[in-house]
């Protein structure tokens, strides 16, 4: 099949809209990421979360903010739901890829297909965490 000027145009065409729709969906990522990380620290519970004992959704000014309490986490998610357990072992696995895998291993999970025993809100939060993920 012969390429024609018109068609690498059209092409190059393609090619900038699509860099411009991923340079604008990442430049404005990781605040994304951290209202979503928000509301999964509202769901999953913000005691489990942050470094300061007072700290709370409204005063958290970065995920820093609100990162997980592993040493309570350890210790709280054994009584938890499945689905909690499964929710809190993935928003930690954001942070900490290596502690959020223990603890997905330890309640059995064995694969991202697990993850979809989440209720429709948990599994917003987890897909805009995906989304907008550009590390911690």
């Amino acid at each position: 099949m012969k390429t024609t000027l018109t068609d690498n145009a059209a092409l190059d065409d393609v090619s900038r809209n699509t860099i411009a729709r991923e340079l604008a969906h990442f430049s404005t990522a990781p605040i994304q990421f951290f209202h979503a990380w928000k509301r999964g620290v509202e769901l999953a519970g913000t005691h489990l979360f942050g470094q300061d004992p007072r700290a709370d959704l409204e005063r958290a000014a970065t995920v820093w903010d609100l990162v997980p309490k592993m040493p309570l986490i350890e210790r709280a998610i054994g009584p938890m739901s499945s689905g909690e357990k499964v929710f809190l072992a993935a928003l930690v696995s954001f942070y900490n890829a290596e502690d959020g895998g223990r603890l997905l291993r330890r309640i059995g999970v064995r694969g991202l297909a697990d993850l979809g025993g989440l209720d429709l809100k948990r599994r917003s939060v987890i897909a805009a965490l995906i989304l907008n993920y550009s590390g911690w």
